[in-house]
């Protein structure tokens, strides 16, 4: 299975100037864990990930003053949509992350997550077959 089959293609994109409470509360509006931040002055794409904006708010910091810039990963590991569902998970367990922007051309075009994968492999997912009752 290729990471087109599993990724989320509602990719939100915020600019480096959103707050984190209005990153926080766009991502909990379409329930996702990350959102792209794209600063096409400095860094391109990045990614902002509830982890990144627990961590800030949990270490004191107002959620209201401060920036998605300053909290996103610029150093991003990108994947392409014709991976492997292995190579994605390869990817992330390589560099610690659970979230990898897809691009395809110029852009990003989705989002796989550690979550998206599991549920690709998990077993609910394949047919079972019927158990006889006795």
């Amino acid at each position: 299975m290729l990471v087109r089959d599993a990724m989320s293609t509602v990719v939100l994109t915020i600019g480096p100037t959103h707050t984190l409470r209005q990153a926080a509360r766009l991502m909990s509006a379409r329930r996702i864990g990350a959102a792209v931040v794209h600063d096409p002055d400095t860094f391109g794409l990045g990614i902002i990930t509830e982890r990144d904006i627990l961590d800030a708010v949990g270490s004191g910091l107002d959620p209201d003053r401060e920036t998605a810039s300053a909290h996103t990963t610029t150093d991003v590991v990108f994947a392409a949509s014709a991976w492997t569902l292995e190579e994605a998970a390869e990817a992330m367990t390589h560099g610690g992350f659970r979230h990898l922007i897809v691009l395809d051309g110029d852009g990003a075009v989705g989002i796989v997550s550690v979550r998206d994968i599991i549920r690709c492999w998990s077993p609910a997912r394949r047919r079972r077959p019927a158990v006889a009752t006795g």
